[in-house]
């Protein structure tokens, strides 16, 4: 009778032992989970958040490029080539006007959102792997016309005018002082005309 006492108490030691260590395990959970700090990122600094062009300029279909450089060129199709890192401010900021160069030449010409990050390191590119025109800044932009030929090629924010004027080239289009104004559609305008 002794030992099925002893073996009950020893039970109910080891059954109170547990349930206090799992007690201790889920406070010291519950306390590194609070002590935790968020991570803060944002437009105006350099900390990586995401994938620039969903979180910045709400659209996703930039990355990953539908085609390849060698692919455009061969096609004979105008192109951009758009040098990145999703953790610069400058390339964050750009994002919408990458954006903004789909939305009005996304049907005709390829767009190319290239993470330099990506880009394999070489000692020599070929003419057709963006390697071959990054040059160490970003973001840097390059233009080509059908032909294959680069139109424009500059590093920093350039402004969306400077790349719409080389595709109105491109395109055999009337300059910007001699056309009516493109307006964006605002977002809530568009789902509210779906809604009807």
């Amino acid at each position: 009778m002794n030992s099925i006492k002893w073996l009950f108490l020893q039970n109910k030691i080891m059954a109170d032992w547990l349930r206090l260590l799992s007690k201790c395990l889920v406070l010291l959970a519950c306390l590194f989970i609070i002590s935790m700090q968020p991570a803060f990122a944002g437009i105006k600094d350099d900390r990586y958040d995401g994938n620039i062009f969903v979180v910045y300029a709400g659209n996703g279909s930039l990355v990953p490029p539908r085609e390849t450089l060698a692919q455009a060129l061969k096609e004979h199709k105008p192109t951009i080539l758009v040098f990145y890192v999703d953790d610069s401010s400058d390339c964050k900021e750009y994002a919408i006007v990458v954006s903004r160069v789909q939305e009005f030449y996304g049907r005709a010409a390829e767009i190319l959102a290239i993470n330099v990050d990506t880009i394999p390191s070489k000692k020599t590119y070929e003419p057709t792997e963006p390697g071959y025109y990054y040059s160490g800044g970003v973001p840097q932009v390059v233009v080509f016309n059908q032909s294959g030929e680069v139109v424009l090629n500059e590093k920093g924010l350039v402004p969306y005018e400077h790349i719409d004027d080389q595709f109105r080239k491109i395109f055999n289009l009337l300059p910007r002082t001699e056309t009516a104004e493109l307006k964006r559609r605002a977002f809530n305008e568009f789902s509210s005309e779906l809604s009807k």
